[in-house]
């Protein structure tokens, strides 16, 4: 999820906020420098965004969703620091010409054709889909180039120095062996059951760790398309004649392997198609023109995705290793070689009938929801309980008692169930027998009812005396091995060595070489690790190991730091990294230092409008 929300902050930066924000309204929810932000605005640009969020992720993203990942205070600090740019950048009367917009418009790859040139059709299509104008694009652009002009200014050219970079390598490749020896839970000896009283003592003393959670005994009744098409029959019938109506969706299209060469004039196509048709090979003439496989082969392609008709046209027109006479394309006179073909495939109605059958009961499904979900809404209006009006619509009803992990009685997960934390997160705060909105999941709804309560309460240690009395043994357990670690840490400071020492409790010595800070595997643990590149070469000290409550005690035997080398591929990936972090500590620094001398203002009640899905009227 962090990296579609990072995804989202680039397109800010590219697409900009567009014309919106402009004059003032009468329900202001930011005032940035000059520029007044209307509540309806920001709802419009945090929807457009939700959007694209949803987009990315294949599926609608929720309100409630979206402040869980923080997306409301993202969009926020993204728009404080696009306006603060854009009033520095009036305030400096910076500018850009209309010749470079259409430059750098021109040059982008993303409006090219497969020739690499700037396609006029392709670049309005994809407009189109982004629901953007020509002429908001290009102010659009207008503004995000201005701003990276101002940033330039402040973060371009920012390094590191060399001495810093040396440090971070060093410390990041830096390696140490140790020999170690191992204090397991065989080494604390037999535990003998604890006496009564120190048992209660214990438990006494920690019963805050043994408590009852709340558990809620909730009602759900999920309406979601893919769930009912379960249970929805389709006859023989109906599937056969879908098929008939449906059967192109079904159909791969023929797809051709095609190779073209474009010829300046149509002359030079005409020379080549006559010296092809006297015997030379379609290969030695791309040689003798300098063009290699890659230049002239246009991939495995169906006619409907080659952009130039002419060329589409001609070459499904051609049989497996023909080659055209020359045609007059879009972007040139061509020859054009089929090189293989696969034949279009329809699918029997064995092949399909089984997806076909969960497509229409899906279908059906979501066209039937609406009609029962005023159903369940028009029982519940007349007083009856979720599960009456589910036993009366014949709707699958479940019943569960979980606490707020998502746990039953028997500590067992809780599975199956629709969105389920944000369901588990609401009827943890909604109260016995009141009635609850429907939640809006995926394409569907959940409706959930809390029907009783069971609060949180200390339990009697006749309760848990059995996970009491293990959690006891653990512990001392742990504590009898930290004992043995301090005492053999002892020895080896009398100048015992590590291994008279291992030797004397009947143990054995390891050997770990290649240690690295931040990689860890048992028996070190990440708190090992930590305490091997504390310790100097050849001293010891001790630390937990990676199994609960074992120890480790080790000698650093060697400690390698290999030279830096500037030039090498992780040394400028590591460089480039502090780069760009240095780099944005100081754009964070410099929008703190803009919003200080601009001003910036923000409705907290405008804001909770938008983000809770509120009309401007219900905050009034």
């Amino acid at each position: 999820m962090a990296a579609v929300v990072g995804f989202l902050i680039i397109s800010f930066a590219i697409w900009g906020i567009g014309d919106i924000f402009r004059g003032f309204g009468r329900s202001t929810f930011a005032k940035i420098g000059s520029t007044e932000i209307t509540i309806e605005q920001f709802r419009s640009l945090y929807t457009e965004r939700l959007q694209q969020l949803g987009r990315q992720m294949g599926r609608s993203i929720t309100l409630d969703q979206a402040r869980a990942m923080g997306l409301d205070r993202t969009v926020v600090k993204q728009l404080i620091a696009e306006i603060v740019l854009d009033e520095r950048v009036r305030a400096l009367r910076l500018g850009v010409s209309d010749t470079e917009i259409a430059r750098r418009i021109t040059a982008d790859p993303t409006f090219q054709g497969l020739n690499g040139q700037f396609d006029r059709q392709r670049f309005e299509g994809l407009l189109r889909q982004a629901g953007f104008t020509e002429q908001r694009y290009i102010a659009e652009q207008r503004r995000s180039i201005l701003r990276r002009q101002l940033l330039g200014t402040v973060i371009g050219g920012v390094t590191l120095p060399k001495a810093a970079v040396e440090a971070a390598d060093r410390y990041q490749k830096e390696e140490r062996s140790i020999d170690f020896v191992l204090l397991d839970r065989a080494q604390a000896g037999e535990i003998e059951a604890p006496p009564p009283e120190v048992l209660a003592q214990y438990f006494e003393e920690r019963k805050g760790l043994f408590r009852a959670p709340e558990y809620r005994k909730i009602v759900v009744v999920a309406l979601i398309p893919g769930e009912q098409a379960r249970w929805l029959e389709i006859s023989d019938e109906d599937l056969k004649r879908a098929y008939e109506e449906r059967r192109t969706r079904y159909v791969t299209p023929e797809r051709r392997q095609i190779q073209q060469m474009v010829f300046p004039t149509a002359d030079e196509a005409a020379a080549a198609a006559e010296r092809i048709g006297k015997g030379e090979t379609f290969d030695a003439i791309a040689t003798e023109r300098g063009l290699g496989e890659k230049d002239i082969d246009l991939g495995t392609m169906t006619k409907g995705a080659i952009l130039d008709r002419a060329v589409a046209d001609a070459a499904f027109a051609l049989k497996e290793g023909e080659i055209s006479a020359p045609v007059q394309g879009r972007f040139g006179t061509v020859l054009i070689r089929v090189v293989k073909i696969e034949p279009e495939k329809v699918p029997s109605f064995e092949e399909i009938a089984g997806e076909l059958k969960k497509v229409l009961a899906t279908e059906r499904a979501k066209a039937e929801m609406l009609a029962v979900y005023d159903k369940i809404e028009d029982e519940r209006s007349l007083g009856k309980t979720l599960a009456e009006a589910a036993e009366k619509l014949n709707l699958a009803l479940r019943t569960m008692e979980v606490e707020r992990s998502g746990l039953d009685r028997d500590g067992k997960p809780v599975t199956d169930l629709p969105d389920q934390q944000r369901l588990l997160a609401a009827a943890f705060t909604a109260e016995a027998g009141v009635e609850n909105d429907p939640l809006k999941v995926e394409d569907g709804y959940v409706w959930y009812e809390v029907a009783g309560i069971t609060p949180a309460r200390d339990r009697m240690l006749d309760e848990v005396k059995a996970q009491v009395e293990q959690r006891w043994r653990d512990d001392e357990i742990a504590n009898r091995l930290r004992t043995k670690a301090a005492q053999m840490l002892d020895k080896l400071k009398a100048g015992t060595s590590l291994a008279e020492a291992a030797e004397a409790d009947g143990l054995k010595v390891g050997t770990r070489t290649g240690v690295k800070r931040g990689e860890s595997a048992p028996p070190l643990s990440p708190r090992a690790v930590d305490a091997i590149f504390r310790t100097a070469k050849d001293a010891s000290a001790s630390a937990e190991a990676a199994a609960a409550g074992e120890q480790l005690v080790f000698r650093v035997t060697d400690v390698v730091v290999p030279d830096i080398d500037l030039a090498s591929d992780d040394t400028k990936k590591l460089q480039d990294a502090l780069n760009n972090q240095l780099s944005d500590d100081i754009f964070q620094e410099y929008i703190a230092r803009l919003e200080r001398d601009i001003g910036v203002t923000i409705n907290q009640a405008g804001l909770r409008q938008v983000v809770t899905g509120q009309s401007v009227a219900d905050d009034n």
